[in-house]
């Protein structure tokens, strides 16, 4: 439950940090993070891996992981968002201590919610009576006209000395006001970060910020250092764009007489352009979003593992696939690098290919059957020809493109036909092919057993033995003739499987036409 205003401030906070009991005598604190994104879209692949690391610290400590849903920016919300990330979270493995729908100690977990309760007006109206804060009455207007003026926004403090007395009157009238902070006019503000060591910014290049609006509602810049102290949160983990932000934080801990959180700024992700131009990660270099990753055929274990490496280097081993508990283990924030990180759409394939092979065959065939079956309607062994893909895939959304060659015969030319046929280790041509089909087409034509792969392989084998060719020529001239194209998963035998009796005579016959006419 949360404790009355009053009790927080005039008395010592029983938080996870706090010394427990005999003199001098403190237990270590409770590792407590949080994740506490604001539902305005989809999951970004950014904010999943700051999900990660914040999860993946308390983990590696034994300490406590919090999901906070910030949504005090009312007009970016997004319908369904905060299912969004319920469902992303829930996806890879990240579990939440407390949180949105499970609860806990410090709820509500929704800053709308908190909002209601009063608690950010109660710590904001605290720092005008401690002089931290002030009342500023200026209309959207005058605002509009400094901006306006000086090209860049920014507040003159044009309130800021207005008498406490004066500034209380008018609020109890009924003018409509904001609370900002009161920021030193004079000296710096340093703090210390995980990664990036001592920052330091002069009080002069900070503004007066908005912490409470008009309407009520906070700001991002006040509400997250509230509930952050309020939830016991010891390791604020975040990009690296807030370490220019966290000195106008600090003077709020600071002000409240707060012990400051640990900070953790994660280098930035970065995209490739197709011209190799590199820049900050968006949507023009590709799929960017958790749920478009997902919906590509990318597993959510291997999006959770190439991520962790995108910033993070484990010490001691050049291993690259781990799974998540294998993450909790080795994790820790001095193996973070400052350098931003490029996200690689092709590493992350080769992830994905990795985690595919390695699937219990049940769980893959579960996962790729449907778009098996879908891709390839009038294949007659779905299932065999999902298990020639498992080891052939880098997304589950390759599978359309990888069996399109079943679906339709490819058209070819006389040049392609050529090159087709043509096979240097097997010492075939055009000829020696058509010579090969004609004698495998009534042997085919003739058997009336299961047209599986093993029985077909060892009707072509006899074939080879009686016509004196090598088994490797005839397999090549009728894996040619019933995929049309020279690379295949799977071999001849495999694939008259997969297309069945009567597809595997038409293309075999179609071939056999293609390459007579070209003999002529």
């Amino acid at each position: 439950m949360n404790r009355d205003i009053t009790e927080i401030l005039d008395s010592p906070l029983t938080l996870p940090d706090d010394p427990a009991g005999g003199e001098g005598q403190a237990e270590k604190k409770q590792v407590v993070t949080r994740f506490a994104p604001s539902p305005t879209g989809y999951m970004h692949i950014g904010n999943l891996r700051t999900a990660l690391y914040a999860y993946l610290i308390a983990r590696s400590a034994g300490g406590k992981f919090i999901l906070r849903i910030e949504d005090t920016d009312r007009e970016r919300l997004v319908e369904g968002a905060e299912d969004v990330i319920l469902e992303t979270l829930k996806a890879t493995g990240l579990e939440y201590d407390e949180g949105p729908v499970i609860g806990g100690p410090s709820g509500p977990y929704v800053q709308s919610e908190r909002k209601e309760k009063g608690i950010y007006r109660k710590y904001a109206e605290e720092l005008i009576k401690r002089g931290h804060a002030y009342r500023c009455f200026c209309s959207e207007e005058r605002l509009e006209s400094l901006r306006e003026a000086n090209g860049i926004g920014g507040y003159d403090r044009h309130c800021r000395n207005i008498d406490p007395a004066t500034a209380d009157a008018r609020a109890a009238a009924g003018e409509p006001y904001v609370i900002r902070q009161k920021i030193p006019l004079d000296g710096e503000t340093e703090y210390t970060d995980e990664v990036f060591g001592t920052i330091t910014m002069p009080n002069s290049e900070m503004q007066d910020q908005i912490l409470l609006k008009a309407d009520g509602y906070p700001t991002y810049n006040f509400a997250h250092v509230i509930d952050d102290r309020l939830m016991g949160v010891t390791h604020v983990v975040r990009g690296s764009e807030y370490l220019t932000s966290t000195p106008k934080y600090v003077l709020l801990y600071d002000a409240f007489g707060w012990e400051r959180p640990v900070y953790c700024h994660l280098p930035l992700l970065m995209g490739r352009d197709a011209d190799g131009k590199i820049s900050k990660l968006s949507k023009r270099h590709g799929a960017v979003s958790f749920q478009d990753l997902t919906r590509s055929g990318f597993l959510p274990e291997a999006i959770v593992n190439y991520i962790a490496l995108l910033g993070w280097c484990p010490k001691n081993t050049n291993e690259e696939i781990f799974s998540l508990d294998e993450l909790k283990k080795i994790f820790s924030t001095e193996a973070i690098n400052k350098s931003p990180a490029v996200f690689d759409y092709e590493k992350l394939r080769w992830f994905n290919s990795r985690y595919i092979a390695a699937m219990p065959d049940g769980d893959y065939l579960a996962r790729a059957l449907p778009d098996v079956e879908a891709s390839c309607p009038g294949c007659a062994a779905p299932v065999k020809l999902a298990e020639l893909l498992k080891t052939r895939l880098s997304s589950f959304g390759e599978i359309p493109a990888a069996v399109a060659f079943l679906r339709e015969p490819a058209e070819l030319d006389a040049e392609g036909i050529a090159a087709l046929y043509t096979n240097k280790k097997n010492k075939t041509d055009p000829g020696v092919c058509l010579g090969i089909l004609r004698g495998m087409i009534p042997v085919l034509a003739a058997y009336d057993g299961d047209w599986v792969s093993d029985p077909l392989f060892e009707l072509m084998r006899g074939y080879a033995e009686k016509a004196g060719v090598k088994t490797g020529a005839v397999a090549w001239a009728v894996r040619a003739a019933v995929a049309r194209q020279a690379v295949t998963p799977g071999g001849a035998t495999e694939l008259m499987e997969v297309l069945g009796r009567e597809r595997s005579l038409e293309r075999i016959g179609l071939a056999m036409s293609e390459l007579e006419a070209q003999a002529v």
